[in-house]
């Protein structure tokens, strides 16, 4: 159920019997730890269970041997206002996707909001009163990175500060708007950098009406922070443009559910050939003409794994360690200080495969048996997912 931004604080919360702890990080994908702390929606102890201090929990939940890993961050969406989107009609789509496991998104523009404002000072309103709403606002307590401007010929330097002291951190997808040539979109890149602002570019054929072919050469001297999906969105470079980009850049590489699946492996498989693993993003770059995809990220993860040759363990890694380092995230990470948001998941009944990695190497989805959101259970057993072998419990709860 869609709700506002919550303040209030999760108290004590200790989670036992942790099968399978999956870290976010892609140096040390898996830990040796059963039990995890959580105070006030922070990661307090990971360790094992003797070695932690479980005493005076507000909330003790038994994992029963499931895996835990962070929450899914989803680097690529475009959302509009509320928990509505206008691209399908549909409703509920936000919190549809916490029960794909996702618990943060991250916005490339609100390019979907009916009579989208094209002028600098309306492009302008419309990110910080994005920005705004869904700092006030969380669907299924998702975090929604929001306010995103789709960058439109004519911005000047003051432009990008005025955008930044009002909150605004985030640019939309450039090449989306009037901006389109590798030399204009650099200047802009520059100075939303100078002013604490990270880029997306789009890359590949036009997605919508207004937007054009961005090719390897404008990619690489607009230089933004993320090369947004870079197997296309829909339509792919071609895959020897895309390796390119992964060898000719140092900026993320973002793969995304809506777009081409066979570049996808390409992108991934370079990554893991230029020993670059780190870079590597996920997103669903929904909605979409193709919908709107609550496992979307799951989908990926499950391709990858499946038909990629990314272990499986690295391939969580994309979607959560890697997204939160390369966009400065407080979560994504299980270690301490870190935002306590949790997807806890296990082989979905039926699978060939025997344990969760093995099953997502064989290109089955995981059953999610729960989301946690700073600490705070956000549903129990996925409405969405197939069911999980494995389930967790809360065993103690105040009231």
């Amino acid at each position: 159920m869609a709700q506002a931004a919550s303040a209030a604080a999760s108290g004590k919360v200790v989670i036992r019997n942790i099968g399978l702890m999956l870290s976010g990080d892609i140096d040390r994908p898996q830990l040796d730890a059963d039990t995890l702390v959580v105070v006030d929606g922070l990661i307090v102890a990971v360790g094992k269970q003797a070695d932690c201090d479980i005493a005076g929990a507000d909330v003790v939940i038994d994992a029963h041997g499931c895996a835990v890993a962070p929450g899914l961050i989803d680097s690529h969406v475009h959302p509009a206002f509320g928990d509505w989107t206008p691209r399908q009609g549909q409703l509920g789509w936000i919190d549809s996707s916490m029960h794909g496991g996702v618990t943060t998104m991250v916005s490339a523009g609100e390019v979907h909001v009916p009579g989208r404002p094209k002028d600098i000072v309306g492009l302008k309103a419309l990110a910080i009163a994005a920005q705004r709403a869904f700092d006030n606002f969380r669907p299924g307590g998702v975090k929604v990175l929001a306010g995103a401007p789709v960058i439109e010929k004519g911005m000047v330097e003051s432009d990008f500060a005025e955008l930044a002291q009002s909150g605004v951190k985030l640019l939309g997808e450039i090449g989306l708007g009037s901006v389109k040539g590798g030399t204009e979109a650099a200047t802009m890149v520059a100075w939303a950098r100078k002013n604490g602002i990270q880029s997306t570019i789009h890359t590949g054929g036009p997605s919508i009406a207004g937007s054009g072919l961005i090719d390897k050469d404008v990619v690489l001297e607009a230089d933004a922070d993320i090369i947004g999906h870079i197997n296309g969105g829909h339509t792919a470079l071609p895959e020897a443009h895309v390796c390119e980009l992964c060898e000719k850049s140092r900026r993320a590489i973002e793969i995304v559910h809506n777009g081409n699946e066979r570049v996808a492996i390409a992108a991934a498989q370079a990554a893991l050939q230029l020993k670059c693993p780190h870079r590597v993003i996920l997103g669903t770059d929904g909605p979409a003409g193709s919908g709107v995809q609550p496992l979307g990220i799951l989908r990926v993860i499950a391709l990858l794994a499946s038909l990629g040759g990314v272990p499986p363990e690295l391939a969580i890694c994309f979607a959560t360690g890697n997204t939160a380092r390369l966009r400065q995230l407080n979560c994504g990470l299980i270690e301490p200080g870190r935002a306590a948001d949790f997807v806890f998941m296990d082989r979905a009944q039926g699978s060939a495969g025997r344990t969760l990695l093995e099953s997502l190497t064989l290109g089955d989805l995981p059953g999610i048996g729960m989301v946690m959101i700073d600490g705070i259970v956000r549903c129990g057993r996925s409405r969405n997912t197939p069911p999980a072998t494995l389930v967790p419990e809360v065993l103690h709860h105040p009231g």
